[in-house]
Formats: structure tokens, C-alpha cells, sequence
């Protein structure tokens, strides 16, 4: 039978592990993504559901959350927040693409 302190040793190692491996994918796909001072968020405003993530992560203050009205009327919610780049204040540090849970921000050349 496992005990307790061998199960917490191995909940320990293997979250650790996942984490590593996150770490690892995150870093590929920062890779992958363009970015520098030549390129600019885009935010694909159909895609965006106002989570606030991007905004945590960017540390230029290069985006802020507007309010929009929703499109259908069978939707009872007063309002729907979307994401906005700034663009003069974005870096093109590729974090909020990192951050996005629905994929609606991408890099594009300026």
C-alpha cells in the first residue's frame, strides 16, 4: 500500500514535470510566433471573450478591455467586454498571444 508521504512525493515529481513540459511548449511556440519592434497585436474581435488575461500579461499597458453590445438578443448580458490594442504603446513582446486562451491575438507586421 502507498502511503501518504510516498504519494505526495509523487504528485510532487510529476507535477513538476508537467510543468517543465509546459515550460518546453510555451518556449517553442514563442518561437514560432513573429514579433519585435516591427509587428503589432492584432485582435480578432469575433474570437475575443473579454477573459482579461492579455491584459495581466502585458507590461506596456498596450491593451485595454472596451464594452460592446451583444449581437444577438437571445443573449441576456448587458454587455460583452472585448480586447484593444494600443498600437503606438505595443511592443510586439508576443506575450498576450502566449496569454490568449481563444486564440484571438496575433502578431502582424506594422
Amino acid at each position: 500500500m502507498t502511503s501518504s508521504e510516498d504519494l505526495a512525493k509523487r504528485r510532487a515529481a510529476e507535477a513538476e514535470r508537467i510543468a517543465i513540459s509546459l515550460a518546453r511548449q510555451k518556449g517553442e511556440k514563442r518561437a514560432m510566433i513573429k514579433g519585435g519592434e516591427g509587428t503589432v497585436a492584432w485582435v480578432t474581435e469575433n474570437l475575443c471573450i473579454g477573459c482579461d488575461q492579455c491584459t495581466i500579461v502585458c507590461d506596456d499597458d498596450a491593451i485595454e478591455l472596451y464594452f460592446k453590445d451583444m449581437a444577438s438578443p437571445l443573449l441576456e448580458v448587458p454587455s460583452n467586454r472585448k480586447a484593444k490594442i494600443i498600437r503606438d504603446a505595443c511592443t510586439g513582446c508576443r506575450l498576450c498571444v502566449l496569454a490568449c486562451p481563444t486564440d484571438a491575438i496575433t502578431m502582424i507586421d506594422r
